[in-house]
């Protein structure tokens, strides 16, 4: 596997288990995983590469900035909890 292939894994990798994690300390509808994890990988994408424009080189692993991607999965999986609408009570049963 070449190094952007596995950068690429790995990506793919930590963002998916960033909004499954998130998923299940905040809680909500089985549904809402899907959310979190779109906004996670959305939010890693973007953290790695604003890192790499702004020469962030804390906790690098290859040509992954663990660190920045990091920092923007979080923040993307916490402004996606705050623009998700919460269900009514009732709704779904």
């Amino acid at each position: 596997m070449t190094v952007a292939a596995s950068g690429i894994v790995l990506a793919f990798l930590l963002a998916t288990a960033y909004g499954a994690a998130f998923h299940v300390i905040m809680g909500g509808p089985a549904r809402r995983i899907l959310l979190y994890v779109i906004a996670a990988w959305i939010g890693f994408v973007a953290g790695h590469f604003l890192g790499d424009f702004l020469k962030v080189d804390i906790l690098e692993l290859g040509a992954v900035k663990l660190f920045s991607a990091s920092l923007g999965a979080w923040a993307a999986l916490l402004i996606a909890r705050l623009l998700a609408k919460d269900e009514p009570a009732g709704a779904g049963s």
